[in-house]
């Protein structure tokens, strides 16, 4: 599933490495057809402290930080801060492993040949 992007406005920049921000948005009611305002804040990860109050940030949706974060600042009005690193998917951690693997078997030496053992039958005189 795609991760979310919001765009927003820095209200508090007081807690480190971690910044609140407000994201309004619009929407048309379904029954009176009037436009109304909604927001949310979100508590953001802001590695070096960058972004202050006042500035338009993009935040993107990420894993679980702490109690309460779950956003990461993408851009700010300058492009101050850059996109994360993303995370490999399942399926290419398992290509990697798969040839990791390949390369330690081709690497190791032949094991030495066990004798099988034979099971003779003991004839009763």
């Amino acid at each position: 599933m795609p991760r979310r992007v919001l765009e927003g406005n820095v209200v508090s920049d007081k807690q480190d490495k971690t910044i609140t921000v407000l994201v309004e948005r619009r929407f048309m009611h379904p029954m009176y057809k009037k436009y109304i305002k909604s927001s949310s804040k979100y508590a953001a990860h802001d590695e070096n402290n960058q972004f202050k109050e006042g500035d338009r940030v993009s935040i993107i949706e990420c894993r679980p930080l702490s109690k309460n974060k779950r956003w990461i600042v993408v851009t700010g009005d300058d492009a101050k801060a850059t996109v994360p690193a993303a995370k490999k998917t399942p399926s290419e951690r398992v290509a990697v492993k798969k040839t990791d693997s390949a390369k330690k078997v081709a690497s190791k030496k032949p094991a030495a040949k066990k004798k099988a053992k034979s099971k003779a039958k003991k004839k009763d005189a």
